[in-house]
Order: C-alpha cells, then structure tokens, then sequence
C-alpha cells in the first residue's frame, strides 16, 4: 500500500510536466527568428544557471547529488539533448500545430514501450490504440492544401517523430535509475546548453533576441525546460508509465488551444480530428491498467 500511494504521488508530480510542456510549443513560436541550436543553448542555458543558484545555497554539499556513474549522465544527456535539439528543428520546419501533434505520438509509445519493458503482454486494446495514432498522424500529414510553390515540410514531420521515439525511449529507460536524485538534472540542462552552444557556433549564425524573445526564453527555460524536466525525472523513476502516457494527451489539446488562442494556428477541424484521434488511442491503449508501483531494478545508488 505504501508502495502504491508513492507510485501515485510521483505520477501527480508528473502531470506539473505535462502542463508546463503543453505552453512549449507556444513559447518556442514566440521566439521566431533565433535559430533552433541557439535557442537551445539558451533555454537549457537559464535551466542551468537556476539550478546553480538554488543547489549552491548550500555550498558544495549542495552538488553532492551529481556524483554519479557516466550512464546517468549520457541517458540524460542523449535524451533530453536530442530530442529537443529535433524539436526546436521541427517546429522551425514545419507548422507549429502540425509539428506538436506528431510530437505528442510519444506518449502512447511510453504505453506500448512500458508493456514490453515490463514483461507484459501487448493487449488488443494497447494496439487499437497505436492505430488511432497512427491515423491521427495520417490526418495531420493531409492538413496541407496541395501547393505546387510550397513544397511539404517532410524533414519538419520526421523531426517531429523521432521525437516522440526518443522521449518515449528515454522515459522508459529512465526508470532503471530510479535511486538517483532527480536534482542531476540541473548538472544535465548544463551539458545540454554547452552541446547547443557547439552546435550553434558550428552551424549558425547569431541573432540577438530583443525583450519580448528573452522573456520568452526565460520562461521557457525556467517552466518547460527546467521545472517540468525536474518533474518528469521523479515521476518517471517513481510513478506509473502507463498512467502518465495516458495524462500526457491532455498537452497537445492544451498546446493547440494556446496557440490557436494567440493566433499561431487556425481552429480547422483538421487540428481537432487527429486530437481526438490520439487521445481516444490513449484512452483504449491504457484502459483496465491497474496502477502498480515501480518493480525495475534500479542500475546504480545514489552517492
């Protein structure tokens, strides 16, 4: 029972990430006009220097949660780093709306991917729901008006998909270290930023934000970036996948509302047809799942 209602406490911090994540979208279009690696370095950037001031209140001790093996410190980094630096490409690439909700197919692969890391067996109901997604996806793709001048943003779609694999990927893997203290994250915002910051360098020219994209930036890196990826790792490590994949839907309708609110999007129809589409395949994919605490082995212990 002790178990069950921890399990259930981490998966109420998790949802503080899926409602921050639900304004990135929003907050990455208002920052039109930097260039994605710089936008990364950044936000990971604010992250980072956040995390500092409030471990370093307690001097060197404070840091003493960053001693950890280096596979820690790649799952994170390789996690966060790649997904985000193929986010910021896609909704450069593509349009915001149609980007975010082929983003949002990640939650229903945490589903699926936490069934088979477990040892369970895929139920009817858990591929039902993998084809609904799959045709919400087909119906964001067909969103387009054919348009022999503009051609179709396909790097901006695959972009957007492989970053529902990884962080579907990561988020299962994560919870094999479940004793380390989610407090790395803010070491992991440190190496994100700095990877960007090469990136940039190398493959960018650099644009000088005015007021309005720094308070964008800060915010996103304070909200979406630094708190929500706080949240997740403890709820990730702690608290029930599936139940999560399942909640996670709640952002991409929350994500479109904003930016459709501020006029970064069109309310068409074809926006709410694959939402709906993806999250009643979450509904059927995660119904009649019993909650069950944590039973991955942890990998490593914290220092």
């Amino acid at each position: 029972m002790t178990q069950l209602q921890s399990a259930t406490s981490a998966t109420a911090v998790g949802v503080i990430a899926i409602v921050l994540w639900s304004s990135l979208a929003l907050l990455t279009t208002l920052t039109e006009g930097i260039p994605p690696f710089e936008l990364l370095t950044l936000g990971f950037g604010v992250a980072f220097v956040a995390s500092v001031m409030i471990l370093g209140r307690r001097g060197i001790a404070g840091f003493n949660s960053w001693r950890q093996p280096w596979a820690v410190w790649a799952t994170g980094f390789v996690g966060i780093f790649v997904y985000h630096a193929l986010y910021f490409f896609a909704l450069k690439a593509a349009p915001a709306a149609e980007a975010s909700l082929i983003n949002y197919l990640w939650p229903l692969l945490l589903v699926l991917l936490s069934a088979l890391s477990a040892g369970e067996k895929l139920h009817k109901r858990q591929m039902l729901g993998a084809l609904l997604g799959l045709a919400g996806t087909a119906f964001i793709m067909q969103q387009r008006v054919p348009d022999v001048s503009a051609a179709v943003p396909i790097a901006g779609y695959l972009a957007a998909f492989g970053c529902a694999v990884i962080w579907a990927s990561y988020s299962v893997f994560n919870r094999r270290f479940s004793e380390v203290p989610s407090n790395i994250i803010g070491g992991i915002c440190g190496l994100v930023a700095l990877a960007g910051l090469v990136c940039h360098l190398a493959f960018e020219t650099s644009v000088q934000p005015d007021v309005s994209q720094w308070t964008a930036i800060v915010v996103l890196g304070l909200g979406p970036v630094g708190l929500a990826f706080l949240a997740w790792d403890h709820a990730t490590k702690r608290g029930s996948l599936a139940t999560l994949g399942a909640l996670s839907y709640l952002a991409p309708l929350i994500s479109t509302l904003l930016l459709i609110t501020v006029g970064r999007s069109h309310a068409s129809p074809f926006l709410i047809i694959p939402a709906l589409l993806i999250i009643a395949g979450a509904v059927i994919a995660t119904s009649h799942a019993s909650p069950k605490a944590p039973t991955t082995p942890s990998m490593v212990s914290n220092e």
